[in-house]
């Protein structure tokens, strides 16, 4: 049985002075408003709504972590770029994103969720350029591919991976679908693997600072 199917909600923080102690093994999600992301973590724990979904894009403002075992947690970080929020909670959605990626000692990979309809925009840029300094690997689900023939599909991976490969080596990418079941067992023993890995060889900064913006393309 999937370790991801034993699924629990434990806390929700809006501040990362909040953050819970980094204790174990933390995959984090994250990606642009309405990309699938709550979607996509709900296939892979194969629970309807543990993660909360939502038609309106930028509807999670906090962290809300889960834990899927003995100090081993999925991290559901804010959504980003959604323009149709007032400027002050996108900001604090950049703090919190920022904050925690460059800062968090027990984060052993990321998991970005990407419109495979879509290319890699600044946002995204962005993300790796904090993640850069700590080497965290990334792994990007190129979600809703059920909406694109066989090569479309198939040329959008290959988009993306070339242009991954340009920006931030340590990652890889796949097609997925929440709905269609598309890519679930893949991304599932990607994540199990991270969260049952020793710990990083590569030490993480300390006094990381958040900053940047993750509000425009």
């Amino acid at each position: 049985m999937s370790t991801l199917r034993n699924i629990e909600f434990v806390t929700t923080v809006a501040d990362t002075r909040a953050l819970p102690p980094a204790h174990g093994a933390e995959v984090a999600f994250v990606g642009r408003s309405n990309a699938g992301k709550s979607s996509a973590i709900n296939a892979l724990a194969q629970h309807k709504r543990m993660a909360f979904v939502s038609k309106t894009p930028g509807r999670t403002q906090h962290i809300n972590f889960f834990r899927v075992g003995e100090n081993r947690f999925l991290v559901d970080l804010p959504g980003y770029g959604y323009a149709a929020v007032p400027v002050a909670a996108r900001a604090q959605w950049n703090e919190l994103i920022g904050g925690y990626v460059q800062s968090r000692s027990c984060l052993r990979g990321v998991v970005l969720i990407m419109d495979a309809r879509r290319q890699l925009t600044g946002l995204d840029r962005e993300l790796f350029a904090w993640l850069e300094p700590t080497g965290t690997p990334v792994h990007v689900l190129l979600s809703k591919s059920d909406k694109l023939n066989r090569q479309q599909a198939v040329a959008a991976l290959r988009s993306v991976d070339a242009a991954l490969q340009s920006i931030y080596a340590n990652s890889s990418v796949q097609l997925f679908s929440s709905t269609r079941k598309i890519g679930i067992v893949e991304a599932a023993r990607k994540i199990q693997q991270w969260l049952a890995a020793a710990e990083i060889k590569n030490p993480r900064l300390k006094g990381s600072k958040t900053g940047g913006s993750l509000n425009k393309d």
